[in-house]
C-alpha cells in the first residue's frame, strides 16, 4: 500500500536553466544538478517486460518533476540538467558539466535491478569503496554505460568497469565533500521511508563513476527495483514518481537550510579534497618514511598508489600520512599520487604494506614501462619475473 506524501507540490511549466553560472555568496547553496541516469541508446535497467518503460525514462521523469519542485519553492535556486531529453550522454560530461557549472549539489537519479525478483527498496550511494557484493555489482552494471561510447579511451584512460583493479582505484578518490554527501543522502532516506513508504536500503559506498568525479556534493538514488513487479508499477505510475520526486525535493529543502545555517569553519569551506580514510580519519604521522627508489635500469617500475583527486595536493609528507617523496602524475583530468618504486614485484607488496600501514588501507600496486608508461599489472609482474630468471 502506497502511503500519501503529506504535501505534493503543484508541477506546473518546466523552467528552462540558464547555462551561465552566476555568482555564489558564502554558504548558500545557489546552483544544483540533476542527473537523470542513462538515455539514447542506453536504456538502463529494462524491468519486467510488462512495460515499455525503462530507466531512462522514469530517471528523467523524475529528474524533471524534483527540479520543477525546487524552482518553484527556490527562485533563487539555479537547477540544472544533465540532460532533459532521451539523448545518450557519456558518464564523464556529466561529471564536467557539473563541474564546470560549480553547482553547489549532484544529485543522479537511477532505478535498480536484480535477478532476485523479491528484491525491494529505495537506497542512496556515495563516493567510496562498495562494502558487499551486491554493491559491487551494482557498481559495475551502471559504468558499464562508459562501454557504449566512442573514443572512451581518451576520456578514461585505462579504467575498465568490469576490472576489480579499476574499481578499487575509482574507490581510492579522496572528496572533501563526503561529509556533506552522507548528510543530503540520509535526508533522501528518511524521506522516501517516511513520506513514501518506500523500505529503506540506507545509505552506502560505492565506486559510481560519475559521483566519483565530481566536486561537490554528490548522491546517486537507487529509486527502488524496476525487476520487482509491485515497485515497477510504483515507479511508472506518474503517481509514485510524483511521490519520490517529493521525497528528494523534501530532503534538498531540509539540506539547504541545515547547511546555510552551519559556521563557517564547517567542511563546506574546503577549497581541496582531503584524506577521508574511515579507518584512520585524519592522521597525525611522527615521522615522515622517504620512499624507497631503484637504480633506474629496469624496464618495469613497481609503485604503490595512495589516491587519486580532481585537484592537486601538495607533495609534503603532512598531506600523504607522513610519506616522504611523494609523486604526481596526471591521468586525463585527474591527479594520481605514487610512492616508491622497485624492480621486483615482491619489493612492492612490502611497499604497499607499509603504505598501508600509514593509514592508506586501499592502497594497490600499479606498474609502468621504461617509457613511464602505466602498464597492466599482470603484464608487469610476467616481465619483471622474466627478468630476473
Amino acid at each position: 500500500m502506497w502511503l500519501l506524501c503529506s504535501t505534493v507540490l503543484a508541477t506546473g511549466l518546466l523552467i528552462a536553466a540558464s547555462t551561465m553560472p552566476k555568482p555564489r555568496s558564502g554558504k548558500a547553496l545557489r546552483r544544483v544538478v540533476i542527473d537523470a541516469g542513462h538515455g539514447g541508446k542506453d536504456p538502463g535497467n529494462l524491468g519486467t517486460g510488462r512495460y515499455k518503460v525503462t530507466e531512462k525514462t522514469v530517471a528523467l521523469n523524475v529528474a524533471k518533476q524534483v527540479g520543477d519542485y525546487i524552482k518553484t519553492a527556490f527562485p533563487d535556486v539555479e537547477v540544472l540538467y544533465t540532460r532533459n531529453t532521451d539523448v545518450f550522454l557519456p558518464l564523464h560530461e556529466r561529471t564536467k558539466f557539473a563541474n564546470t557549472k560549480s553547482a553547489d549539489l549532484f544529485i543522479s537519479i537511477h532505478c535498480d535491478a536484480f535477478t532476485r525478483e523479491g528484491a525491494k527498496g529505495c537506497g542512496s550511494y556515495v563516493m567510496g569503496a562498495a562494502k558487499t557484493d551486491a554493491n559491487l555489482r551494482m557498481a559495475q552494471r551502471e559504468n558499464q554505460a562508459i562501454l557504449l561510447e566512442d573514443d572512451r579511451d581518451k576520456h578514461y584512460g585505462d579504467f575498465d568497469p568490469n576490472s576489480p583493479e579499476g574499481l578499487i582505484e575509482l574507490s581510492l578518490r579522496q572528496n572533501a565533500h563526503i561529509h556533506q554527501s552522507l548528510r543530503f543522502a540520509k535526508k533522501v532516506q528518511d524521506q522516501m521511508r517516511t513520506r513514501v513508504g518506500r523500505e529503506d536500503r540506507g545509505v552506502k559506498q560505492a565506486p559510481f563513476w560519475v559521483i566519483s568525479f565530481t566536486t561537490m556534493p554528490s548522491v546517486l538514488i537507487e529509486l527502488g527495483f524496476l525487476t520487482n513487479k509491485e515497485e515497477e508499477d510504483f515507479l511508472v505510475s506518474t503517481q509514485g514518481q510524483e511521490y519520490v520526486s517529493s521525497a528528494i525535493y523534501r530532503a534538498f529543502k531540509e539540506y539547504k537550510t541545515e547547511i546555510e545555517s552551519l559556521e563557517a569553519t564547517v567542511g563546506t569551506s574546503q577549497t581541496h579534497e582531503t584524506n577521508t580514510n574511515a579507518e584512520n580519519p585524519d592522521p597525525k604521522p611522527a615521522q615522515t618514511i622517504d620512499a624507497p627508489v631503484t637504480s633506474g635500469n629496469s624496464d618495469v617500475i613497481f609503485k604503490v598508489q595512495l589516491l587519486s583527486s580532481s585537484n592537486p595536493v601538495a607533495l609534503k609528507p603532512e598531506n600523504f600520512n607522513g610519506l616522504n617523496n611523494v609523486e604526481e602524475y596526471r591521468d586525463n583530468e585527474m591527479y594520481k599520487y605514487l610512492w616508491g618504486a622497485a624492480d621486483e614485484y615482491e619489493a612492492a607488496k612490502n611497499m604497499q604494506k607499509t603504505v598501508r600501514e600509514t593509514g592508506y588501507k586501499g592502497a594497490f600496486v600499479v606498474a609502468f614501462d621504461a617509457d613511464n608508461k602505466r602498464i597492466p599489472l599482470d603484464e608487469a609482474i610476467k616481465k619483471a619475473t622474466g627478468k630476473t630468471k
